[in-house]
Formats: structure tokens, C-alpha cells, sequence
């Protein structure tokens, strides 16, 4: 079955529309305080689509992300009551308390690596606010962690370019397929 193939071939043509810089804007911005999909899911393909504006993508990217990082962060501030059960129902509340604890402990490198790191940043920036963190100290933070994630990414599928969009298509059904094998083994694994 080449699912996978006709995705792919999807995802690029939508990436080169020429109003998916500001769909890559509201992604970035969601994902942050509340939207589950990371916006690298439409940065990798455009920055793949299109090399010469990865950068622009990536800036795109970190800015809209660390924007809706401050709503997070107000969320918690001013609204933790109203998301708590939404946290504690949903797949999120052992993140929530892992980033209650790495604040106490590190404070401002917690949301420096939580920017970085494949761990749902929305679950931090949330938390920043509960614990009242300093919100100067929090924005650079973001800034840092999520701007070296979305640059790296960036760099990585321009670098690519015509060569890694070719191979991606030519493997990306076997890929794909692998990755759905994995995904099953760890929920059976996890779950067993």
C-alpha cells in the first residue's frame, strides 16, 4: 500500500501554497498553549519545499511559537483552574507535574530545554505560569530553546533540498509503514 507516498506528495504541493507561512503562524502559535500537532510537521516540508526561505520559515516558526508560549504561560497564571481537569483527564498531567518539578530544580533551563526537547512545550509554558516564573527570564528562554529547534530543523531539510525530497519520496511508503510498526510495539509494550 503507498499511503504514505500519496501523503507525501500532498504535504509538499500544500507546503508550497503561497498562504502556508501563515498557516505554519497559527500552527506554531496553537501548539504552544494548547493544539497537540508540533509545528515541525509543516516546517520540515516547506523548508524542504522551498530551501531559500527555510530561515523565514524557521524565524516564522520560533516568533509565533514563543507568542503563544506567553498565552500559555497566562493560562497558568490566570486560568489554571479552568485547564487543570483538561490536564489531568488528558495524556498530560505526568508532564505537567515532571515540569512542576524540573522548575523548582532548574527554573529557567527547564523551559530552555523544554523548548528544545520533543516534550510537549504547551505542558511548560503552563506550568511556567503557575509557578509565577519571572516572565522576561521565560521569553528568552523560549527564545533560545525554541529558536535552536526550529533553526536546526530548517537547516537540516534546506541543506537537504531537491536530493532529500527525492530520497524522502522514493523511501518515505517503507518509512512510513516502519514507523507504524513501532508506534503499535510501543503501545502494546507500554500497555502489556
Amino acid at each position: 500500500m503507498r499511503i504514505f507516498s500519496s501523503l507525501y506528495i500532498w504535504t509538499m504541493q500544500w507546503a508550497r501554497h503561497r498562504r502556508a507561512p501563515w498557516f505554519l503562524g497559527g500552527l506554531s502559535f496553537a501548539e504552544s498553549s494548547f493544539f497537540p500537532i508540533p509545528p515541525d510537521v509543516m516546517l520540515a516540508p516547506m523548508s524542504l519545499a522551498n530551501p531559500s526561505r527555510a530561515w523565514w520559515f524557521a524565524l516564522i516558526t520560533t516568533v509565533a511559537s514563543v507568542a503563544g508560549g506567553v498565552l500559555g504561560y497566562f493560562i497558568g497564571v490566570f486560568a489554571f483552574d479552568m485547564v487543570a481537569p483538561l490536564l489531568s483527564e488528558g495524556r498530560y498531567y505526568e508532564g505537567y507535574l515532571r515540569a512542576q518539578d524540573w522548575f523548582a530544580r532548574w527554573g529557567f533551563w527547564a523551559i530552555l530545554l523544554a523548548g528544545f526537547s520533543p516534550i510537549p512545550y504547551k505542558v511548560f509554558t503552563i506550568a511556567a505560569g503557575v509557578a509565577s516564573m519571572a516572565l522576561i527570564p521565560f521569553v528568552v528562554a523560549s527564545l533560545i530553546g525554541r529558536g535552536a529547534r526550529f533553526f536546526l530543523v530548517a537547516m537540516l531539510m534546506a541543506l537537504g533540498g531537491p536530493r532529500m525530497e527525492a530520497l524522502l519520496h522514493r523511501y518515505v511508503d517503507r518509512l512510513g509503514w516502519a514507523t507504524v510498526v513501532i508506534v503499535v510495539v510501543a503501545v502494546v509494550l507500554l500497555n502489556g
